[in-house]
């Protein structure tokens, strides 16, 4: 039975892809929350198990990971996927240090420590059939940022950057080990995440799609990958809600669907 393991699983696109991985019978999925207790509504799926009070952002995490996979006698990891993400808006004139180092810390410094935990705890926990996917965003490329779009978020841009540059040198370490690594640009979603930072008002122009849409593009992209694209940085819905996929890349019709992003 394969095993499914979410980080950053109660909401958006981390709930929606537990929710999806655990109907399917032949699968176990183990999905992480910061808060002690787990999400009612998933105490009805038999193959979904809650990993109750984990921090990305903390240095603890990893070892709290560890300890709960070893309690649960999980011998391996299929797929891994880090969704955990944190998201504040600056400008020129409102920088933010403290909303920057939180952003580092969720999106960079924690997805990589939890690797590098998994695979330095035992050879077989992360293997040959193993997958780890890095929820980035293209906003991290940084051959996509254009004039078009301006500047500012500078921690939210650069810290996507960041996490491709760790996927991509995680992906060097573990190739001999057999592990396919990659980031990707699930989709421009409607949650509150993008809601809470005033990205709602693009939601319709910028094409932007429920996590349930985006977790089922992302679950059908993962059957496909494999370690022939390891270290890559691929958009599993392709360039429809790029905003600069046009004036950097050329005309959205004529670009593949996955499209492999640049750095």
């Amino acid at each position: 039975m394969p095993n499914i393991l979410i980080v950053g699983a109660t909401r958006g696109l981390g709930a929606s892809l537990a929710k999806q991985y655990s109907v399917q019978a032949d699968t176990h999925v183990y999905a992480t929350a910061r808060a002690s207790d787990p999400p009612p509504n998933t105490l009805l799926a038999k193959n979904l198990n809650y990993i109750p009070s984990i921090d990305i952002s903390s240095p603890e995490a990893g070892g709290h990971l560890l300890d709960f996979i070893h309690a649960q006698n999980v011998s391996h990891i299929d797929i891994l996927i880090i969704t955990a993400g944190f998201f504040e808006t600056e400008s020129l004139k409102e920088p933010s240090f403290s909303a920057q180092e939180k952003m580092y810390r969720t999106c960079v410094i924690g997805p990589t420590i939890i690797v590098t935990a998994l695979a330095n705890d035992s050879e077989h926990l992360l293997n040959s059939k193993s997958k780890v996917i890095f929820v980035s965003s293209e906003s991290g490329s940084i051959t996509l940022r254009h004039e078009s779009e301006g500047g500012g978020n500078y921690g939210h841009h650069a810290s996507k950057t960041a996490l491709n540059m760790c996927a991509k040198l995680l992906s060097l370490d573990l190739k001999e080990r057999g592990v396919a690594i990659a980031s990707v640009h699930p989709g421009f979603m409607r949650t509150e995440m993008t809601k809470g930072v005033g990205f709602d008002k693009f939601w319709d122009d910028g094409g932007a799609v429920t996590p349930d849409v985006a977790a089922e593009s992302l679950i059908e992209w993962i059957q496909t990958f494999d370690i022939s694209k390891t270290g890559q940085y691929w958009a599993p819905r392709g360039p429809r809600d790029i905003g600069t996929a046009e004036p950097v890349l050329g005309a959205k019709d004529k670009l593949p669907t996955p499209l492999q992003l640049p750095w």
